[in-house]
């Protein structure tokens, strides 16, 4: 006599299928519509010239203020990473708009602990990294704004920053001892600065805009009146444009300055050069001083006009920028340029939200980079 057995799906089995099936309809068909409020979370695997391969989760909410199309696009972002080197971070971003987009909530959060590779302070450092800094890094920024006329906001902004159980190492190639002079901050420093912003925002979407203009000035005072290690003086500014081109098409370009002024700043303070959103393809801090100017230019193919998919776009941008101590150090021939192209993938196409895939390559050398949402 035979024995025949055949499974079948459980109830429960069946409920899991169905969440699976429905959050990834969810995701690569978009069936929310466009005044829901959208939540994804993924896994993700990079490399970061910082870190090297890094492994990590990305949660993302996007959503209008009482479910009205009519506010603005609000959005949070968080990724929080580990690697094999016991290096490990969170990362959290918003940009959030109230009813009527009355109230503008911007801010960012950074928790780092994971070495830098520190080339000095200026232009003239060596190619290589001249030592390895060890530390654990706080950052929360955050600007509090209220629209006192159309597009116009002004409000308080703050800056919290903190470079503790700090030490400074010979560079992973080199077996002599560590031999250079540390810069100011070294031994760590807890600063707190407090100051003003206006801002003139045009957008509706934060992560993908196509036809606006945006411009941030911020004054910050970091005062020893407020528990900060030092004392200086901020002003930033950051302007960007954004048209279309057709119908799919947009051009974008930005322009961005950092001066420190009125005393000593700490090293991980001071101005720097490189990153994911602007000089793409240096070493984040590759170079460092007191002022910074840079400037870039990027052109979008949101999407491709291709037969076979809507969602796949491209880009291509460059940029250049320079970091100084005086306006006298500025040289034409020797500013610092990047390029690059990239890939764009449609992930909500209700509210028109890309994950980017940036290649840039300088002078230095090359890096890419991975998230969602344009660079700026």
């Amino acid at each position: 006599m035979g024995l025949s057995a055949s499974a079948q799906e459980s109830p429960e089995d069946s409920r899991k299928k169905g969440f699976i099936t429905r959050y990834i309809n969810k995701i690569f068909n978009d069936t929310v519509s466009q005044e829901k409020s959208q939540f994804l979370i993924y896994p993700v695997m990079g490399v970061r010239p910082e870190t090297g391969l890094e492994f990590g989760v990305v949660p993302l909410m996007v959503f209008y203020a009482n479910e009205d199309t009519n506010n603005r696009l609000s959005e949070i972002n968080a990724y929080a990473f580990f690697t094999f080197n016991g290096q490990y971070g969170l990362r959290i971003n918003h940009a959030i708009y109230s009813d009527q987009d009355k109230w503008f909530f911007l801010g960012d959060l950074d928790f780092e602990q994971f070495p830098l590779k520190y080339y000095g302070i200026g232009n003239d450092v060596p190619e290589d990294n001249i030592a390895i800094v060890d530390a654990t890094q706080i950052q929360i920024k955050e600007r509090v704004l209220r629209k006192v006329l159309d597009n116009f906001y002004i409000g308080l902004e703050t800056d919290f920053r903190s470079l503790t159980n700090v030490s400074f190492e010979s560079p992973e190639d080199s077996d002599e001892p560590l031999d250079i002079e540390l810069p100011f901050g070294a031994n760590g420093s807890t600063n707190f600065g407090m100051g003003i912003g206006f801002v003139y925002d045009e957008r509706h979407n934060v992560l993908n805009e196509r036809d606006a203009f945006f411009s941030e000035f911020a004054y910050l005072n970091y005062n020893p009146f407020w528990q900060s290690d030092v004392k200086y003086q901020l002003i930033t500014s950051d302007s960007r444009f954004f048209t279309p081109v057709g119908k799919n098409d947009v051009l974008a370009a930005q322009l961005i300055g950092q001066f420190n002024f009125g005393g000593d700043v700490p090293f991980n303070q001071l101005s720097y050069l490189g990153g994911e959103s602007i000089m793409r393809g240096y070493f984040d801090g590759r170079f460092r001083d007191r002022n910074q100017i840079a400037a870039q230019v990027e052109y979008r193919f949101l999407p491709l006009k291709l037969g076979f998919s809507d969602r796949i776009g491209a880009t291509v941008f460059t940029g250049v920028g320079e970091v100084f101590d005086g306006w006298d150090e500025i040289r034409m021939n020797n500013l610092k340029w990047s390029a690059g192209a990239g890939a764009r993938f449609l992930l909500f196409k209700q509210k028109d939200i890309f994950i980017r895939f940036d290649y840039a390559f300088t002078r230095d050398g090359s890096n890419f980079y991975l998230s969602i949402g344009e660079a700026f």
